[in-house]
């Protein structure tokens, strides 16, 4: 088998159904400078999930943020892990992004859209795709995602800010900084503006790998503050749920086209032990 087949293979067998998540996984969280920062991209649910390797066409950016500087990345097409690349030689926070070109799904069943919907906390979707006069036997879904994680080199001294992304966290305090009070303070940003009374989805993995999950709720300025435990490591994931841009209503409408478009936002750290 060829490197382009294995690679088409490993996309295809990674494409996510329904609610499953899609992040940055570091190999380590903490590196010491000069030594090498790697981290794969996973896509699975509760936390757990399959690797797959770097294919340029798959993102519209992937980049470092490191002390308020954008650093561009252009691995080989097939690097696993995606990111391979020396430690910055000082202390820093640094902060690895990534968004990807559209994607789609098709629910063949309405239910499993709603179980989608109501899972995602978009209640009003049923209603206003009945409205819309769309099909309830073929509902097709164009995605996107758009990830960071946070990675300490040295002692990590530094701060995560906004980098523009159409969805995305920002943390508002450091998990790697001493005087940490384990109280992850994160903005949630959709198109720049703050994304008020939105659910996140916060994953919990101990140190023995067991998961475990919560829901929590920014508040009227799109921020939440959500406890974490020394040791483990987190995966937070927020999504908006909107009418896809160019979907038609009425006569206009086209099975074949998305009806629907979903905007993940993810976040990955760990709190140092």
């Amino acid at each position: 088998m060829s490197l382009s087949s294995v690679i088409i293979f490993s996309i295809l067998s990674a494409t996510p159904i329904f609610a499953h998540e899609y992040w940055l996984s570091p190999l380590n969280y903490q590196v010491e400078s000069g030594e090498n920062i790697a981290a794969h991209f996973r896509n699975g649910e509760e936390f757990v999930g399959s690797t797959f390797p770097y294919l340029p066409n798959r993102l519209t950016r992937f980049e470092l943020l490191v002390e308020g500087q954008h650093y561009d990345l252009s691995p080989r097409a097939g690097d696993n892990p995606a990111l391979q690349l020396p430690a910055p030689d000082r202390d820093a926070l640094v902060v690895a992004v990534a968004e990807t070109t559209p994607s789609r799904v098709t629910y063949t069943e309405w239910e499993k859209f709603l179980s989608f919907a109501e899972h995602k906390d978009f209640p009003q979707a049923e209603a206003d795709h009945i409205a819309n006069g769309w099909s309830q036997d073929k509902i097709i879904e164009s995605y996107t995602r758009h990830v960071k994680t946070l990675i300490a080199t040295g002692s990590g001294n530094g701060q995560d800010a906004a980098t523009g992304m159409a969805t995305e966290f920002v943390a508002l305090t450091n998990p790697y900084e001493v005087d940490f009070d384990n109280q992850m303070k994160v903005a949630l940003l959709y198109q720049d503006a703050p994304r008020a009374n939105a659910q996140i989805e916060v994953f919990d993995r101990a140190p023995d790998d067991s998961v475990t999950i919560s829901r929590h709720r920014t508040d009227e300025d799109g921020k939440a503050v959500i406890p974490v435990t020394p040791g483990h490591e987190y995966l937070f994931d927020a999504v908006v749920l909107r009418p896809a841009e160019n979907a038609k209503t009425g006569e206009g409408y086209d099975l074949d086209q998305p009806a629907w478009e979903t905007l993940w936002a993810a976040l990955t750290f760990a709190v140092p032990q």
